[in-house]
């Protein structure tokens, strides 16, 4: 008669349920154990705007495009003749230039208490866990002392050179790039902005400045070379003026110092003023005409952002999950408690396998 190997699931249930009230006490004592520890660590709100910008996509290939963007390929960027596409979006954010823009942005609590700018928030009534402090002097005691950056007194951007942070100035936007996140869409390039802080009207003031700052600097980028030209075209077009006016001044006194001359020389140098004054003309109308087109350039290089989603105070807080960091870890003790019941069986059916 064969030796068949077989599990037997009433002697399982049965060594389980004997040790059913050990079994319960441990999860529970792990559930408040974990509630207790996700106690020590802030709550986080989040927020997020959603933003659809405009496009400047070269057609081609249309179904081929479509299909390319089905596979998250972006055939629009590459054909596009502007140098920050949305893809270069996230990117945009952890530059700098950017993060420095964000340190001024004026925050209020929503209990009302305080009032103050990013920066400053960031530095004095950001919460931390206890331990947070003792950690940052383990850090600058085995880091060595860096010589890069200045030793700049003042909060917010007045004072902040982003090509040269100080120590300090690093960590605060090392700080907002951890809070603030940008997400681009690759198939429809709708920009998703979200940005998670311990207060809720923080969190959505920050999410409605962020949009504001990041349309303003792309508006800035893509105007900046259109509103250049239009300025030299409005100075050009003023100087064509006050030579034209110039030249009809001097046209018209000559007219009225030789009325009922007919001498031919006069003649001649009225004519000659006369011509002059409608090249003058001619030049102040086409100058005039380009600065015209270029400022409608500018207007038609502004770019449009239709805002799918405004930023809200939430209601509920992100993180940590108290209830499902607690439920995960009793169900982890729930495995380990039954791991340890039937240790002695899985150590015979390892090691002793005959």
């Amino acid at each position: 008669m064969d030796n068949k190997e077989y599990i037997d699931l009433r002697a399982i249930i049965s060594r389980i349920w004997n040790r059913k009230w050990k079994i319960a006490l441990t999860m529970c004592v792990t559930a408040i154990l974990s509630y207790l520890f996700t106690l020590l660590f802030p709550r986080y709100y989040r927020s997020e705007v959603v933003l659809a910008p405009e496009s400047e996509m070269v057609s081609a290939g249309g179904t081929m495009s479509a299909l390319a963007a089905s596979f998250g390929i972006d055939f629009g960027a590459v054909q596009t003749s502007d140098a920050i596409y949305p893809m270069l979006y996230p990117d945009l954010f952890n530059s700098n230039d950017f993060i420095v823009r964000l340190f001024d942005i004026k925050i209020e609590t929503i209990d009302g208490t305080l009032s103050t700018d990013y920066y400053s928030f960031l530095k004095k009534y950001r919460k931390k866990t206890f331990w947070s402090p003792w950690v940052s002097k383990v850090k600058k005691f085995l880091k060595p002392k860096s010589k890069v950056g200045r030793n700049i007194s003042g909060d917010g951007e007045s004072g902040v050179d982003p090509f040269m942070l100080s120590e300090e100035q690093n960590g605060i936007a090392e700080l907002v790039r951890n809070s603030v996140t940008c997400f681009v869409d690759k198939k429809t390039d709708v920009i998703t902005i979200q940005v998670e802080e311990q207060d809720p009207l923080v969190c959505a003031i920050l999410a409605d400045s962020i949009r504001q700052r990041l349309q303003t600097f792309i508006i800035e980028y893509r105007t900046r070379k259109s509103k250049a030209d239009c300025a030299y075209f409005q100075t050009l077009t003023d100087n064509a003026r006050d030579e034209y006016h110039e030249a009809l001044k001097k046209y018209s006194e000559f007219c009225d110092t030789h009325k009922n001359v007919v001498l031919q020389s006069v003649i001649s140098e009225m004519t000659n003023l006369e011509n002059e004054a409608q090249i003058r003309f001619s030049t102040y109308s086409a100058m005039n005409t380009q600065f015209q087109a270029a400022r409608a350039k500018v207007q038609e290089c502004t770019p449009v952002f239709t805002i799918l989603q405004n930023a809200s105070v939430p209601v509920k807080p992100s993180s940590p999950k108290r209830l499902v960091f607690s439920f995960f870890m009793m169900i982890m003790s729930l495995f380990v408690s039954l791991v340890w019941i039937f240790k002695d069986d899985l150590k015979e059916s390892i090691f002793y396998k005959s």
